[in-house]
């Protein structure tokens, strides 16, 4: 049976390369935010979804952070990470005297933030739910509109490509994570991520948390905070670890971790990336 993959659409985003990457046989089901992506999978109506997590430039996607901490009850069962190469694209006929106003995912427009202040500086910046969605916005705008967006989606919509390769640093990348009802089995070469909250708001209560991990030599790979949305200054820490939550050493600390902690939740364990040049 064709795996049903639901993805941040419409077809020509980026995060549908990675859902081909991930499957390129599967059947892809696009959808408008990545809310939808997990309740499409939470329902029944997709087997996997694909979404972004992290950007080397712009760091994490909230949206999809706090999707996992407050809404989800969906797990992480793989990551791949994509190079991004970002163009900024035009109707044909445009010149870039004509661009008013350019449209994209704020996430791209980010990642090339100093090429449009330097390029455009007089342009308005308009967010929009997803490079392609981008693209039509900016034809709609005629011959006034540019679009930050994927070589895939000018050849899709038969736009004119103004500008290739605008990311501010040549190594951009981006990571994606895949989700489903379950996590991986082990694969010896593993990473678990998990979320947790401090019980109590004391001067060391994040260093005996993070303890159980160093005092079994298990490898800290990340650490971040987002806020619980319940109170200032109260947050939740997202951990990624070298291991896989089955192995004893990795659920023995992840046990003593919760034991401390006023909220706790694992989003899975799956295989770590490896460059396909490795």
């Amino acid at each position: 049976m064709t795996k049903r993959l639901a993805y941040l659409g419409p077809p020509g985003t980026f995060t549908e390369q990675a859902a081909l990457l991930h499957d390129p046989h599967a059947e892809l089901l696009p959808f408008a935010t990545v809310a939808a992506v997990a309740a499409a999978v939470d329902s029944g109506m997709a087997d996997e979804g694909v979404m972004a997590i992290e950007n080397s430039l712009e760091g994490s996607v909230t949206d999809t952070l706090d999707l996992l901490i407050h809404e989800s009850r969906l797990s992480i069962c793989r990551e791949l990470v994509l190079p991004i190469e970002l163009c900024l694209l035009v109707k044909d006929g445009t010149t870039a005297q004509d661009v008013e106003v350019i449209f994209s995912h704020p996430q791209p427009l980010g990642q090339c933030r100093r090429f449009l202040e330097r390029c455009f500086p007089r342009a308005r910046l308009e967010a929009s739910l997803s490079t392609t969605v981008a693209v039509e916005q900016m034809l709609e705008q005629g011959g006034r509109g540019g679009a930050v967006a994927t070589l895939r989606a000018a050849e899709m919509y038969g736009a004119k490509v103004l500008a290739q390769g605008i990311q501010d640093n040549e190594n951009n990348e981006t990571r994606f994570i895949a989700v489903a009802a379950d996590d991986s089995p082990p694969t010896g070469r593993d990473k678990t991520s998990f979320a947790f909250s401090v019980a109590e708001d004391r001067p060391g209560s994040l260093v005996e948390a993070l303890k159980e991990l160093s005092e079994r030599r298990i490898n800290l790979m990340k650490i971040e905070s987002r806020p619980t949305k319940q109170e200032l200054g109260k947050y939740v820490f997202l951990v990624d670890l070298e291991g896989h939550r089955t192995e004893p050493l990795v659920a023995e600390a992840l046990a003593k971790v919760k034991e401390q902690a006023h909220f706790f939740k694992v989003f899975g364990s799956y295989p770590r990336f490896e460059p396909a040049s490795r």
